[in-house]
């Protein structure tokens, strides 16, 4: 049987180890109101420029470019390229296995799909099954910024246009709330006119 002196540590250990787990919660709920908060600004943003695309779209069905598609659309050089997003650490349930489940479906259906990752989670998890990532993108997917947004666009339109790739598709994860994620998967180029049509109707 434990001595009194061994049961009173043990309590204050149990005390201690319950002020540190607290202090990270309080934490991890100020990171999630301030991801919260830059994902509710960015909104407007997305669905006003998805509704002026397809104004255009609107406004002259016969605009032919690469850079759309239609049925009528031949198919481009070069193959399919997954842009997977990722976070930098794996204590996120489901959060990046589902982003990573949904990749793993796409690259099978594209075949030789060329795969490009933000995120240290998704760069090793690939990595450690031997699956070849294109490009990973070096910074943490915690902080993204305009500037590395941008580096990232202008690499893969330059592969774009080179013909080395056909499409571009995103996949990603949307916090609805602090327990709902929900995986989307979305073709951003070549933009799709029906798509389009569909966000203004």
């Amino acid at each position: 049987m434990a001595s009194t002196s061994e049961i009173r540590r043990r309590i204050g250990s149990v005390r201690q180890t319950q002020k540190i787990t607290h202090a990270m919660y309080l934490i991890s709920q100020a990171k999630l109101r301030k991801a919260k908060a830059d994902l509710s600004n960015t909104r407007p943003y997305f669905d006003a420029l998805q509704k002026e695309i397809g104004r255009v779209f609107n406004a002259d069905d016969t605009a032919a470019s690469r850079y759309l598609y239609d049925e009528n659309s031949k198919p481009l050089p070069g193959v399919a390229a997954c842009l997977l997003i990722t976070a930098d650490k794996g204590l996120a349930g489901a959060y990046n296995q589902n982003a990573i489940r949904q990749a793993q479906q796409l690259l099978t259906a594209q075949g030789d799909a060329a795969l490009y990752v933000v995120g240290e989670y998704g760069r090793r998890w690939f990595a450690q099954r031997g699956i070849a990532i294109e490009e990973s993108f070096h910074y943490t997917a915690q902080n993204p910024t305009l500037d590395r947004a941008r580096h990232i666009a202008e690499l893969l339109l330059e592969r774009f246009d080179a013909g080395e790739i056909s499409a571009v598709w995103v996949i990603y994860t949307d916090m609805k709330n602090g327990l709902e994620a929900t995986v989307h998967q979305a073709q951003v180029m070549p933009l799709h006119r029906e798509r389009f049509h569909a966000a203004t109707a």
